[in-house]
């Protein structure tokens, strides 16, 4: 072993972390559809009822959190923000009012908070060990 051996070797890549929606919401949105064939044609310009599935499905497939050693990628339904780490002073968790879960969100330098889509607390020890020691890691590990 050479004195870099915390370096990816050549050919691999560099460890990288996507957390994303869970796919299987689509099957949901399918459902949704199906369903809604007998009001969707029910009378005219009900069809439009469509749109709450394939819109769905459009949230399901877009929104994702990337980290990756060089910055933190948000891709939202509409644009995509990267921030790079030397950005990112801290990790704010704060209870959601719409799920029984936590919202994730990273506090800049500026003050400013970015929330991380798909982030969950489960996943802060997997965040932190992308970050390259940017972030503590909560567990201690």
């Amino acid at each position: 072993m050479s004195a870099d051996s915390h370096q990816p070797a050549e050919g691999t890549e560099p460890p990288r972390a996507v957390f994303q929606i869970s796919r299987l919401g689509i099957f949901v949105a399918i459902a949704l559809a199906f369903f809604a064939i007998p009001f969707a044609f029910g009378a005219p310009y009900f069809w439009v009822v469509y749109v709450v599935p394939l819109g769905i499905i459009v949230w399901i497939l877009r929104v994702r959190t990337v980290a990756d050693p060089e910055s933190v990628t948000v891709r939202r339904i509409v644009g995509t923000r990267r921030v790079p780490w030397s950005q990112i002073s801290s990790l704010r968790l704060q209870p959601s009012t719409r799920s029984r879960g936590t919202r994730v969100s990273a506090v800049l330098t500026d003050g400013a908070e970015l929330p991380l889509p798909a982030v969950h607390v489960r996943d802060l020890s997997q965040l932190a060990a992308v970050s390259g020691g940017r972030l503590p890691d909560p567990a201690g590990e």
